[in-house]
């Protein structure tokens, strides 16, 4: 599935397992090693299953592999595709002057063929060539540890100058906007990466003592009931969020996830989507969330 993150690494996985297993028959914990390093925390409740009961007929109980010679994954002419039309997309002109070769394939889609709902409609202008000399300056200062000093719009039309040491870049997809964070002399700032109108490198060395903004963390427990197959379905919606997840018994698992605060209410709302396939078990706070807009919709007829 191309499309998919998590089956893009279920396939890299593998093919390491492969390659690994091809020089010397793998053990129980070298799957587990190799599993954990290059897939995802619960993706061991999957894989190891899959190939120490001979479902996949990759590996042998012994460890030893059929196969011969270490797996390749060349790029299929779909994939050519696909990361055609991902070069079409306006962003990644932030990143480079020319796109990669990838060949003489026709792209799989076009931004036009792309409709977002429950977007902003101002999106940053991401084929502007000043946003772009801004962009590229702000993400060599990220990778080389360098101060900037900036000069902005901000909310009240005003201009605003300071210095800033770039921690790193966050992208939101509601918004269409990306967001600087880093330390600044006096405080820390959140920056919106359009309303910057200029920015250099600063010369000289700077102390600063204030560390970058984060957002903080929360952490839920729920107990999910692999029904319909709720468990693949729960993995790869929350895909993008930290996890694990434990094995209960045959339909149950155990799973904790990590998010951001601010995107707390957006949580809820995908727990919800789950119905009776999730309960959440901790923490009280986020119980009571879940009860309150339950209610909430109760009481509006749905």
């Amino acid at each position: 599935m191309i499309f998919s993150e998590l089956y893009g690494a279920y396939y890299n996985t593998v093919a390491r397992l492969l390659k690994a297993a091809v020089a010397t028959p793998l053990t129980k914990s070298d799957i587990r090693r190799i599993t954990g390093e290059t897939a995802f925390g619960e993706s061991i409740l999957n894989i190891e299953p899959a190939i120490t009961e001979g479902r996949w007929q990759l590996i042998r109980p012994d460890g030893a592999t059929p196969i011969r010679s270490a797996p390749t994954m060349p790029l299929t002419t779909l994939e050519k595709r696909w990361l055609k039309a991902v070069c079409l997309d306006p962003r990644m002109k932030l990143f480079y002057d020319e796109p990669p070769e990838i060949g003489d394939v026709e792209p799989l889609f076009s931004p036009g063929d792309i409709s977002v709902f429950d977007r902003y409609s101002d999106g940053d202008p991401y084929e502007d060539e000043g946003y772009i000399a801004r962009f590229r300056l702000i993400l060599d200062a990220i990778r080389k540890e360098y101060p900037i000093k900036i000069e902005m719009t901000n909310r009240k039309g005003g201009v605003s100058r300071f210095v800033m040491l770039p921690d790193h870049l966050e992208y939101s997809e509601k918004d269409d906007k990306f967001r600087l964070l880093g330390s600044g002399n006096r405080s820390g700032r959140t920056v919106n990466v359009g309303r910057i109108t200029k920015c250099e490198a600063y010369p000289g060395k700077l102390s600063f003592s204030t560390p970058a903004p984060q957002d903080e963390k929360e952490t839920i427990e729920f107990i999910l009931t692999d029904k319909r197959n709720a468990l693949e379905r729960a993995l790869l919606h929350f895909a993008h969020f930290e996890k694990q997840a434990k094995r209960i018994d045959e339909t149950h698992y155990s799973v904790g996830l990590t998010y951001d605060k601010p995107d707390e209410t957006e949580l809820v709302i995908r727990v919800l989507s789950f119905g009776p396939m999730i309960k959440v078990t901790s923490p009280e706070s986020f119980v009571g969330l879940i009860k309150e807009r339950l209610e909430k919709q109760k009481s509006c007829g749905l």
